[in-house]
This record gives C-alpha cells, structure tokens and sequence, in this order.
C-alpha cells in the first residue's frame, strides 16, 4: 500500500542488505502507483472506451489531454518513460560521481529516479538519500521530484510548446507562494533553535526536507528522530503544513493539490470583493490552467469538501497515533505524512507499532490516495447493493 499509494513509509529493519529483485520491486510498485493502476490498465490492456472515463476520473485524475481516456493514459505512460529514461541517466551519472561503482549506481540512479518522479519516497538503502552525502544527488532529485508533482496536463502543455504555463498556471504559482512562506517559516524556526550552522547546510538539511514534504516525495537527507528532538515546534509545524498541502492535481503527488488550495484562495478573495465593492464593479472570478476558467460555486465546494475531508481524516489519525502512545507532535507529523501520501517519518513507522495503527495507516493512505470521493462512492454502492439483497 505505501508503494503503489505512493506514501514510500517503510518498515523493513534491514534495507541495506535486501536483494536486488526485492529493491526493484519497491521501486516499481511506487512508479506504476505514481502514474495509477488504472492508467496503466487503460493504457496497455484496454481498447474499448467504454466507461473508460469513470475509471480514470475514480483515480482522482481528472484531466484530459486528448478526447478520450484510453488516449490521455497512454501519453501520461509516455511522458512518464521519456522522463524516465533521461532520469536513469542523470541519477547514474550522480551515483557515479558519489563513488558507487557501475552496476550499483545503474541500479541505485533508475531507482532513486523512480521513486523521485513518483514522489514516492522509497530509497535502496536505510538512510534515505542522507547514505550518499552528494549534493549533486540532493540537487538533481529536487529537481525531478519537483517536475514529477506537477500536473501532467501541465506537462504536455509545456512539451507541445506552451512554456508560458509555467508562468501563468494557478498551481505553480500556488506552489510557488505557500513553498516560500512555509520555507520563511522553516528557516526562522530552525535559525531560532541554531540547528544548522550555515546556509549551505539550512538548505540541505532544512530547504531539502520541506520541499520534499510539499512535494509528498519524502526522501531525507536527516536521520527521522532529528525532526522531534533538533527542529523545534515552528519548523515542525511549517513540515506538517507542506505535506497536507502537497502537489498539484492529475500528477504523482498527494495532499490537498495547489489547483483546491488556488480555488479556496480566489473564493475567498472572490467573497471579500463582494462585500467591499459595489455589485456594479464585480466581475466574474477566473482562474488559469492550461485555459481560463470560471471560477463557479461547484468547484469552491467540491475543493473544500475534499480538504474538509483531508483534514477529518488527519485529525482521525492523529488522534490513533497518540492513543499508540506517541505525542502530539510526533502523531501529527507522522499522520499528516501518511495522510498526504508522503514518506517523510519522525520515528513513528516501524516494525514495532501497534498493529492497529498500521492498519489505520493503511486505510488512510488508501484514501488519500484516492482523494475519497471514489472511495464514498464504492461504500454508497456497497450499501445499496447490500440494502437490496436484505429486501
């Protein structure tokens, strides 16, 4: 479940010495769950296009590229291969130049390149990406976890020449405006607490790990307990802020989605503009992704009924992690990690915990995979399914 939901929580004790069948296992289940089961069965094993579009739709991916679903599943798998590809070969040359030797760096760079472009957060070995201490492999991973959360109708926009999304697409930008603010307050509260002695290790010590949360990636370049016990309560608050917010949406990433968050922003701005100026001088909110696009009272409900949803769920969890024994603040990190689909641990996880919070790990990383709304729609045809049969 942590694999194909692409959360990349791990509670193997001795990763440094799995075999490399097993390795590549993890790493392919976290890369097929990126891109989605059903993309992958709409791509390679469906050729009709019958009800193609609900399945696709129930994966919480509701952007079209092309007419048809079958058609948009398939271009997501070849952006994912092109990118892939290109990845495996800039991650080996990293490895290599962090001293693996050939056939390990081969293996370790498609690996670390899979799970970056998934935002899946597994690594090969137990320290994470902390093992390699290269900061060429810190650099091109931001960069490829960063591409991987972004929405792929946003990369076939930019692929088919329209640079200028990037610009002008409301998830970058909101990417770009909440990254900054929680990065200001990471950095104030671990320059408040002395954690780091310098900008070079802020940024590889603290930048690293809050966009690997915003992203939902959770790669780490710390060891888990240096969360609770060296960064203080206003970094960790920024962290567990960034992973319920996540990436954007019809991408790798989980969370809430900058598309909900940007929706939620302008309803607000929207609202405000409407008590303050008179009826005659308010025009109809937009927003920008890939076209214009009204901004209607469907889409600010659906946007909070699904973060009203995240948030219901991570209270939930917090609450279990805290009944396991844990405190406030480890309980909240390690479920809002778990809630939007992220990896990144505080000490939580692991083969010891009660196994009732691993099952409620489970099921919500189930659910925050799917975003919900497939998940109450099987459990309201279940019911009448079952409500039929007792009549």
């Amino acid at each position: 479940m942590s694999g194909l939901t692409t959360t990349g929580l791990c509670l193997i004790q001795d990763m440094d010495h799995l075999s490399n069948g097993i390795n590549m296992w993890r790493h392919l289940l976290t890369f097929v769950g990126g891109q989605g089961m059903v993309v992958l069965a709409l791509t390679f094993l469906t050729k009709g296009q019958s009800d193609a579009y609900k399945m696709y739709v129930g994966e919480a991916k509701d952007e079209k590229l092309f007419p048809n679903a079958v058609s948009t599943s398939r271009q997501i798998w070849l952006i994912s291969l092109i990118y892939l590809a290109i990845g495996t070969v800039v991650m080996t040359i990293a490895s290599l130049s962090a001293g693996l030797a050939p056939d390990r760096a081969f293996l370790h760079g498609m690996w670390i390149y899979m799970s970056a472009w998934s935002t899946g957060g597994f690594a090969p070995m137990s320290q994470n990406i902390l093992y390699y201490h290269s900061m060429f492999i810190e650099l091109a991973t931001v960069v490829f976890f960063v591409v991987g959360s972004f929405n792929f109708a946003l990369h076939y926009a930019v692929l088919s020449g329209k640079r200028n999304e990037l610009r002008r697409n409301i998830e970058t930008m909101t990417f770009t405006v909440t990254l900054t603010l929680l990065t200001l307050i990471a950095t104030a509260g671990l320059m408040k607490n002395n954690v780091y002695p310098n900008a070079v290790a802020l940024f590889r010590k603290g930048f690293y790990q809050l966009i690997s949360g915003h992203t939902t990636t959770g790669f780490m370049t710390i060891y888990a307990k240096q969360f609770y016990h060296e960064w203080g309560d206003i970094a960790l608050f920024a962290m567990i802020v960034a992973m319920l917010l996540g990436g954007s949406a019809c991408s790798t990433a989980g969370g809430f989605k900058a598309m909900r968050t940007g929706i939620i922003f302008n309803a607000f701005k929207a609202e405000v503009k409407r008590m303050l100026l008179p009826e005659s001088r308010i025009s109809e909110q937009k927003i920008h992704h890939i076209k214009d696009i009204v901004l209607t009272d469907s889409m600010t409900k659906s946007a909070f009924l699904i973060v009203t949803a995240y948030m219901v769920t991570f209270a939930f969890g917090t609450l279990v992690g805290m009944f396991a024994g844990f405190p406030l603040g480890m309980a909240a990190f390690e479920c809002a990690s778990v809630t939007g689909n992220v990896g990144l641990s505080i000490g939580v996880t692991s083969a010891a915990m009660p196994a009732y919070l691993k099952l409620t790990y489970i099921v919500i990383m189930w659910l925050g995979r799917l975003e919900f709304m497939s998940v109450f729609t099987l459990g309201a045809y279940v019911v009448r399914k079952v409500g039929r049969k007792c009549d």
